[in-house]
C-alpha cells in the first residue's frame, strides 16, 4: 500500500529560495554602456573608453552617438581609430565664446558618432577618447549616449541618477574629483620648470588594458558565483532527500507499530 509523503513546507521553502537567491546574485548585472575609467581629475586632459555591449542575441550594433554636455563645452575633443569604424565630429556654436587653456572658445564638439563597424551579439567595443580640459566647477559630467542596432531597434542611454535605485538605461557618467596631494606637488614643480612643461597625455594604447583586466576579474566573479549557485541547489537537494528519508522512516515506523 502506497503512503503520502508530506514534505515539510518551511524545508522545501528555504531550499527553493536559497538556491534562487544565489541564482540571482551570481547572474551577470545587465550590460550599460559606460565610460571608464569612471573618475577623472578636474581641470585637466583624460583619456577615456566608452565601452559599448551587444545585449541583442540576434542582432548587431551597427551604429554609437554620445552626446557631449551643452553646459560644460570642451576644448580638445580627440579620438582613437577603430579598426572597420568611421568616427564623425559635430561641432555647435556657443552662445558666448569660453575662455579654455586653448584660448578663446567660440564652438565646441556636441557630439561623437561611430557607425560603419558592428558589434556582434554578446561582444563589446571600445571607442577611445581624449577630452579636455575637464571642468572645475561640477563634480560629474553626464555623456548621453544612442546605440543602434542592424534591425532598427534603438536603445537610448539618457537616464540619470534617480536616487537609490539604477535606472533601467543609465547614461554614462564620469565623476570628477580633486587632485590628489602627490598629483599636486606634481604639478607645482611641473609649473617651476617653466609655463611651457606639462606632463604628457596618457597613451590611449595604455588606458584599456586595466579595463579588460576588470573586465576579466567580473568574468570570474560571475563563473564563480553560477558555481556556489550550483552547489547551493546540491545541496537543497540532499536536505530535501534527507527530510524524505526521515519522514519515510518515520511512517514506516508508526506502520510496523499498528500492523
Amino acid at each position: 500500500m502506497f503512503r503520502t509523503i508530506r514534505i515539510p513546507a518551511g524545508l522545501l521553502l528555504s531550499a527553493v529560495a536559497a538556491g534562487a537567491a544565489v541564482l540571482i546574485a551570481a547572474g551577470p548585472a545587465s550590460a550599460h554602456v559606460t565610460v571608464q575609467p569612471g573618475t577623472a581629475e578636474k581641470g585637466g586632459v583624460s583619456t577615456l573608453a566608452f565601452q559599448v555591449p551587444n545585449e541583442d542575441d540576434t542582432s548587431a550594433t551597427t551604429k554609437v552617438e554620445v552626446y557631449l554636455d551643452p553646459d560644460t563645452p570642451l576644448s580638445l575633443v580627440s579620438t582613437r581609430p577603430v579598426p572597420g569604424w568611421k568616427v564623425r565630429l559635430e561641432k555647435r556654436k556657443l552662445a558666448k565664446p569660453v575662455k579654455s587653456g586653448h584660448g578663446r572658445l567660440t564652438e565646441a564638439v556636441s557630439k561623437i558618432t561611430w557607425s560603419g563597424g558592428t558589434i556582434a551579439p554578446q561582444q563589446f567595443q571600445r571607442f577611445d577618447v581624449v577630452l579636455g580640459t575637464l571642468p572645475t566647477d561640477t563634480d560629474t559630467l553626464v555623456f548621453k549616449a544612442v546605440q543602434t542596432y542592424a534591425d532598427g531597434e534603438v536603445v537610448r542611454w539618457i537616464e540619470g541618477p534617480s536616487g537609490a535605485r539604477e535606472p533601467q538605461h543609465p547614461a554614462p557618467v564620469l565623476r570628477l574629483t580633486g587632485p590628489q596631494e602627490g598629483d599636486a606637488h606634481q604639478h607645482g614643480s611641473e609649473h617651476a620648470a617653466g609655463p611651457h612643461t606639462q606632463s604628457p597625455a596618457p597613451s590611449p594604447s595604455t588606458a584599456p588594458a586595466s579595463d579588460l583586466a576588470s573586465d576579466d576579474t567580473a568574468r570570474a566573479i560571475g563563473t564563480t558565483g553560477l558555481l556556489i549557485a550550483l552547489v547551493a541547489l546540491a545541496l537543497g537537494s540532499f536536505g530535501l532527500f534527507l527530510a524524505l528519508n526521515a519522514t519515510g522512516r518515520r511512517l514506516s515506523a508508526r506502520g510496523g507499530r499498528t500492523g
